[in-house]
């Protein structure tokens, strides 16, 4: 199966941090199932065929639509889906970043003594 999630990563032209990001899953466990060392859990397989471009059978036990050029599945439909969603987590992430900014400037201007704890409301 190791060979089959290579091949398909491959020919989505992902990186294995690439890959492993966009399925939620550590680097290391990407590489672990790219090497037979282990194997992802059932859950897993339909989404990474989602993002690989293959049909869940063709990393299971190689029968089924492949990484070829005649795969219904457009690579550019594929790659735009797992852009969209890596743009979507990034949003989020800057959200919770800008959330905790502010909370720290909060912080910094109640122990400054410029405000009453509770009255930093300060929007960037």
């Amino acid at each position: 199966m190791g060979g089959r999630i290579s091949l398909a990563r491959e020919a989505m032209q992902l990186s294995i941090a690439q890959a492993a990001r966009r399925l939620g899953v550590k680097t290391s466990s990407w590489r672990a199932w790219e090497t037979d060392s282990a194997a992802p859990r059932a859950n897993r397989v339909p989404m990474m065929a989602g993002i690989l471009g293959v049909s869940p059978s063709w990393l299971l036990v190689g029968k089924g639509p492949g990484p070829s050029e005649d795969n219904p599945i457009k690579l550019d439909t594929l790659q735009l889906h797992s852009l969209l969603r890596d743009l979507r987590v990034a949003m989020a992430d800057a959200a919770s970043a800008q959330q905790r900014v502010q909370d720290l400037v909060g912080q910094l201007e109640v122990l400054n003594g410029k405000v009453e704890p509770g009255e930093s409301e300060r929007v960037f």
